[in-house]
């Protein structure tokens, strides 16, 4: 696979950070379990390992649930941008790694892509809801399916 490539499937799952801030080290951590992505050398192989498989995919599932709450804060205030910056990062990081690319700079695209993906996302929901004229946690659920299904689809690039 091409730096470039890599580099942009990085972005890709800082996004779905943006949409899901668990979902991509969930999904990173999934494909690493599997083998589709090899951390065996890398400072990131604890993401294969069965605990942090279940670790991040007990937090992914929380967010699913406790996203669609009312009392749940908004992703654009500070400490959601954080989380998705910092998750984002680190899935983008990984992405790199098993293609034998730049930590640092996947780091850096991942962390961009979960800044970018937080504010997209919010405002595709928004929009959504208003032009469906559906409750939020309806526009919610399929955002919840795009989040799942995009990263499933990134990290099988590397397979």
């Amino acid at each position: 696979m091409s730096t470039t490539s890599v580099l942009v499937l990085a972005f890709a799952i800082g996004m779905v950070a943006g949409l899901r801030s668990m979902t991509a080290p969930a999904v990173v951590s999934w494909a690493a379990h599997w083998k589709w992505l090899n951390l065996d050398h890398s400072v990131l192989g604890f993401l294969a390992s069965t605990a942090a498989v279940y670790i991040l995919t007990a937090g992914a599932l929380i967010e699913l649930v406790v996203d669609k709450l009312p009392m749940t804060p908004s992703r654009t205030a500070p400490l959601g941008l954080i989380a998705r910056l910092v998750l984002g990062g680190l899935s983008g990081a990984a992405l790199c790694a098993s293609a034998n690319q730049s930590i640092v700079r996947g780091a850096i695209l991942g962390g961009l892509g979960g800044i970018a993906g937080g504010f997209a996302g919010y405002n595709a929901r928004t929009k959504m809801g208003g032009l469906l004229k559906v409750p939020d946690p309806v526009v919610a659920v399929l955002e919840d399916a795009i989040a799942i299904s995009a990263g499933f689809f990134i990290v099988s690039r590397f397979v």
